[in-house]
């Protein structure tokens, strides 16, 4: 009985201690060249993983924020300027990258914190979109830093595409100073002369007044000739007699409007 027993335990023993050996022998561990290819494997799912969430997260941004940006105006409501419409999208594009560069990362996130504090431009800027591209900028340069090659790219050329597209369907404009001397009832001829800028589409702001003379800031559109304007402007008294002054500003110096 006992001889049955240790020939039990010896088998046992043998046949848990040669089997797995076997097993492992004839399952050597990858070779280096396998691990090259998972790495590059996983590499190629990373770069694809990322450029689809901002090939979709990106496009939803600028959707969202055009629809913010474009919502409908209350009756009475001074009108929205192109160029602030254009910066509110891409802000929200914008933000959406820098969500995509930090991610799960709460390192990243106090790094942009970090360096968005220690940024600092006092040169005056004219047009807000190129303080918004600025900001993009900085984005896409974090995530160059961090790796993030597929996002950065994508991104500067998704930035690139929908400011052309925007800007291409701004309406050009001229700005001048404008100065009208209709005699001593100019200043009663004052909301005439503020309709008749009105007709032709020209956006004006009030800068001085007297009994003799006004003076306004004025957008005007580039297919409209001051000629026109000026002869509607001099319709107002009689003959004609009076006198009508342009003087164009360069572009972005108007600070009037919402």
């Amino acid at each position: 009985m006992r001889v049955h027993v240790l020939r039990a335990v010896l088998l046992a023993t043998l046949f848990f201690g040669v089997v797995p050996g076997i097993c492992l022998a004839e399952d050597p561990p990858p070779a280096p060249e396998q691990h090259e290819l998972r790495d590059l494997d996983q590499a190629a799912e990373d770069l694809l993983r990322e450029l689809s969430a901002a090939a979709v997260r990106l496009p939803v941004a600028a959707a969202l924020g055009a629809v913010l940006a474009l919502r409908p105006r209350r009756r009475g409501s001074p009108s929205r300027r192109p160029v602030v419409v254009q910066t509110q999208i891409i802000l929200a594009v914008v933000g959406a990258l820098i969500m995509l560069v930090v991610g799960a990362s709460l390192a990243r996130a106090f790094g942009i914190v970090g360096v968005a504090s220690l940024v600092r431009y006092r040169s005056k800027i004219d047009d807000p979109k190129d303080a918004v591209v600025m900001l993009a900028a900085l984005a896409v340069g974090l995530a160059s830093g961090v790796g993030l090659y597929v996002l950065g790219t994508f991104s500067t050329l998704f930035l690139v595409a929908t400011l052309a597209v925007m800007e291409h369907f701004e309406p050009r404009t001229r700005v001048f100073e404008l100065t009208v001397n209709l005699g001593e009832r100019t200043a009663e001829l004052r909301p005439r002369i503020e309709a008749v800028l009105k007709r032709f589409n020209v956006e004006h702001e009030l800068r001085s007044t007297s009994e003799g003379e006004v003076a306004y800031s004025v957008v005007a559109p580039v297919d409209i000739g001051t000629e026109r304007v000026t002869k509607g402007l001099t319709a107002l008294v009689p003959d004609g007699k009076g006198a009508v002054e342009w003087v164009e500003k360069p572009k972005g110096k108007t600070t009037f409007g919402p």
